[in-house]
């Protein structure tokens, strides 16, 4: 999970909902699996981004340096990811804010596409 790959990965996700949920239980199953797709997101990727002690396999796997690295740089840009500024967490905060938007907006399209 990275900054770079998690929106489109939700999107997609979003969309395979929309697509493959059947008209009956669409709305309610896509909810609760909406719910529990946005709190799997947020429950790794924050705790990468504050580089929780139990995310290290994760971002050694990646091979980053941190889990901070692999959120801000993915493994393809060189951020200055140890940056502790205020500008740079607020500007995370609101990335990680946007993560059920990349989701719905996947759904919607899904939907849109089995009409």
């Amino acid at each position: 999970m990275s900054f770079l790959i998690d929106g489109p990965w939700l999107y997609a996700s979003g969309q395979t909902y929309g697509r493959l949920a059947s008209e009956p239980v669409r709305d309610r199953s896509a909810k609760a699996l909406g719910l529990a797709t946005i709190a799997t997101f947020w429950g790794v990727s924050i705790p990468l981004y504050l580089n929780q002690k139990w995310t290290e396999p994760i971002w050694r796997a990646c091979r980053a340096k941190s889990g901070r690295d692999w959120m801000v740089n993915s493994g393809v840009s060189r951020f200055d990811a140890k940056s502790n500024s205020p500008r740079r967490h607020a500007i995370a905060a609101v990335i990680f804010a946007t993560y059920p938007l990349w989701l719905i907006a996947g759904y919607r399209r899904g939907v849109a596409a089995r009409r």
